[in-house]
């Protein structure tokens, strides 16, 4: 892997994912997460769900985007698609936020390349955080399988990250934890590299109604530490 990649996969990199807990606020509001076991099972619950999605669908943007015959349609309809499968209004803002973010870091980074073209259709101020970070990972050198692993990993690490702060969790701990995903991460981001061969409508639409609903319950809390 190149110093490009691991500076664009580094979860210090200044694309806003830090503001975000992937619904670990609300679950840790409600109870649903109160400790390190709940917070792994939570890991494994998203890897399963939302993870698999967002490992799909940042496949088939680094495919499209690695492809001499990639254009605006083909992204435009992956947008589509992935916007199709976010049940909750507030993960559509919160994905296309994070979009943002990213592409603004990779203007930093790669300010030569063009991050406009391929996302012209979308008709969105934004795409999803997903697709850009396909798309990311195919301008650096990167393939639609290790975008995978990356799109993998994040659904689990952010989450987990976020635990840290609000439970008050032994980061080691957390980070074992994570260790012990990684097997599965591993294997997810396998089955979702591969469903990414297929057209945009077979990719994964795996969901967790109660996981889904946690964004909107989210808005509803007085006092927030994080975005989403």
């Amino acid at each position: 892997m190149n110093a490009l990649l691991l500076l664009l996969l580094d979860s210090r990199a200044p694309a806003g994912n830090h503001n975000h807990s992937g619904g670990m606020e609300a679950a840790v509001s409600i109870g649903l997460v109160a400790g390190l076991a709940d917070t792994e099972k939570y890991c494994q619950a998203r890897l399963r769900t939302s993870g698999k999605v967002a490992a799909a669908f940042a496949a088939a943007a680094c495919r499209l985007q690695l492809s001499p015959t990639a254009g605006a349609t083909g992204m435009a309809l992956l947008d589509a698609e992935l916007d199709a499968r976010t049940a909750s209004q507030a993960a559509r803002a919160a994905s296309r936020q994070l979009g943002a973010g990213l592409q603004r870091l990779l203007r930093s980074m790669l300010p030569g390349a063009d991050l406009m073209t391929p996302w012209a259709g979308c008709g969105q101020p934004a795409p999803h955080q997903p697709l850009v970070l396909g798309s990311a990972v195919g301008l650096a050198g990167g393939t639609p399988e290790l975008a995978a692993r990356a799109a993998a990993l994040a659904a689990c690490a952010g989450p987990a990250s976020a635990a840290v702060r609000l439970l008050g969790l032994d980061p080691y701990a957390v980070q074992a934890m994570l260790a012990r995903l990684a097997p599965r991460i591993d294997e997810c981001a396998d089955l979702a590299a591969t469903a990414a061969t297929g057209p945009p409508q077979s990719l994964p639409c795996d969901a967790a109604p109660a996981l889904d609903l946690l964004p909107d319950f989210h808005l509803t809390a007085e006092v927030r530490l994080f975005a989403s």
